[in-house]
């Protein structure tokens, strides 16, 4: 339910930020994937996006540890769901930008499960 308050601050939906042990790795599949230009880079964090749009952020994390989708010993925190037209197309650029297919596809004929190049799972789909 949306009320509205003139006295609430504004608060905007600015980025989603992974964690990673290797935050420019990381951004580098993504900025690749999604042609997102670099923000901001340091050692431990970079941000991709454009001015005046939401961004994605890769944080070092020491002692990171991969998600092991589907095996639940390391569970996912989060996922991304990325639309594109064509799913074969779509995955085989993203497998040649450094992501990796897991065996298990739930409904390989509707969406791809893949794993960037830190583990975290994101699924391509031509329904979103």
């Amino acid at each position: 339910m949306h009320t509205e308050n003139a006295s609430a601050p504004a608060i905007r939906y600015s980025a989603v930020t992974f964690d990673c042990s290797d935050p420019a790795e990381l951004a580098r599949f993504y900025s690749d994937a999604l042609e997102l230009p670099i923000a901001y880079s340091s050692d431990d964090f970079v941000l991709l996006g454009q001015e005046g749009s939401a961004g994605l952020g890769f944080n070092r994390l020491a002692g990171y540890r991969r998600p092991t989708w589907p095996d639940p010993s390391q569970e996912k925190h989060a996922h991304l769901e990325l639309g594109v037209d064509d799913l074969d197309a779509a995955q085989a650029r993203l497998l040649a930008l450094g992501a990796v297919e897991p065996a298990a596809q739930p409904a390989p004929d509707r969406w791809r499960v893949l794993l960037d190049p830190a583990g975290h799972q994101f699924c391509i789909s031509t329904l979103v």
